[in-house]
């Protein structure tokens, strides 16, 4: 049996829960009685309802106990065998690997920010990972990074032989799409949106880059006075600094974050907004964007990491730290409607490139190199 870790989705944890619940549903589709799910429960794990009823093993460790005790047997030889004794296969689909000793594991690396931007994480988190991640790629049979830009950072950080590395790409799930407009006007009254926003999509951390996001917002305001700033997104770390600005410099009412936005909601909200603004200093796949395209609606992006991998020609791009150029292209979306609708189109043909059973289809491709039955 092939086991697929789905902590990750267990634990809510942003994108990359989005990820492996996503990339496990579209492997059970193919052939559930091939795959079993593992994951540490903890006290507040709970297991997606997408992946319930099918086969699963778990351990009741909590999720930083769970991560120490990984890397301790990892540093220290030992195999965790004995928790899944029937795998043929064990697939990580975070940066966390079970060490095994008679079965080949696979390794999902979503991205090295911590080593490009180490000082915008936690202390604790950097030291782990840093201290981890090298160990758990030469460890790993193979690893899928999930896009060039990602295998890129491997091969240049970790000197790991490009042919180990797998490029398969995310994909937006099927329930992002051009939304009804009566769910368009539900959510702006449920939400209590305004006429003309920009939105962003993502936990809130130093790296996406908001800062920025809301001089370039000031600067457009001299001309767009209606105009607003949306964030859907749960808090992530270090945003303290951040929400101060808002507060101390009187931008509460322009500046708004919704929180946690649950998926039916999502394609709607999307869909309300005047254009959606991906500004991050970088990103190892940026599954927002195709998101965003997928409900038909046009994105202005930093061309950082790789956004141009996911946006192709749909998106409109900036420099990250280009204020004034950050500025200027969402300016020019905002007025320039033929081009807007141009992009529009384009963004629906992109997303259509990405599917979750194309994944599927590539992770098992790889699966397969060590599994000839």
């Amino acid at each position: 049996m092939i086991y697929i870790d789905v902590s990750a989705a267990v634990h809510s944890r942003a994108g990359l829960g989005r990820y492996s619940e996503a990339l496990a549903r579209a492997l059970l589709a193919t052939n559930p009685d091939r795959y079993g799910l593992f994951y540490n429960q903890g006290k507040d794990g709970r297991l997606p309802a997408s992946l319930q009823g099918n086969y699963h093993k778990s351990v009741q460790w909590g999720y930083k106990p769970w991560r120490m005790a990984v890397l301790l047997a990892q540093l220290s030889g030992i195999s965790f065998q004995g928790l899944i004794p029937d795998a043929e296969l064990f697939h990580s689909t975070e940066h966390l690997l079970m060490p095994l000793k008679k079965a080949p594991t696979v390794l999902t690396v979503h991205d090295l920010i911590y080593k490009l931007f180490p000082d915008y994480h936690k202390r604790l988190n950097y030291w782990y990972l840093n201290l981890a991640m090298p160990l758990f790629c030469r460890r790993a049979s193979a690893i899928i990074a999930v896009s060039e830009a990602t295998k890129r950072d491997i091969v240049q950080y970790y000197s790991i032989d490009p042919a180990k590395i797998h490029v398969v790409y995310e994909a937006a799930e099927e329930h992002f799409k051009p939304p009804a407009q009566t769910d368009i006007d539900r959510v702006r009254r449920q939400y209590d949106l305004p006429d003309r926003f920009l939105l962003h999509i993502s936990t809130i951390e130093p790296r996406k880059n908001l800062n920025r996001l809301v001089d370039a917002l000031q600067f457009l305001r001299q001309e767009e006075k209606d105009l607003s700033l949306i964030l859907a997104g749960a808090k992530g770390w270090l945003y303290n600094d951040f929400f101060h600005r808002i507060d101390s410099e009187g931008l509460n009412r322009i500046v708004r974050p919704l929180g946690w936005v649950p998926d039916e909601d999502l394609p709607a909200v999307i869909a309300a907004a005047s254009l959606a603004v991906q500004p991050s200093l970088y990103e190892g796949f940026g599954l927002p964007i195709l998101e965003h395209m997928a409900c038909g609606q046009v994105v202005a992006a930093s061309i950082s990491g790789s956004h141009p991998e996911v946006g192709g020609e749909a998106a409109a791009y900036f420099e990250a730290t280009d204020t004034t150029e950050m500025a200027s292209v969402i300016g020019r979306l905002l007025n320039d409607k033929d081009e807007y609708v141009f992009r529009r189109q384009l963004g629906l043909d992109q997303a259509r490139k990405f599917s979750w059973q194309r994944a599927a289809d590539e992770t098992i491709a790889v699966y397969d190199q060590f599994l000839r039955h």
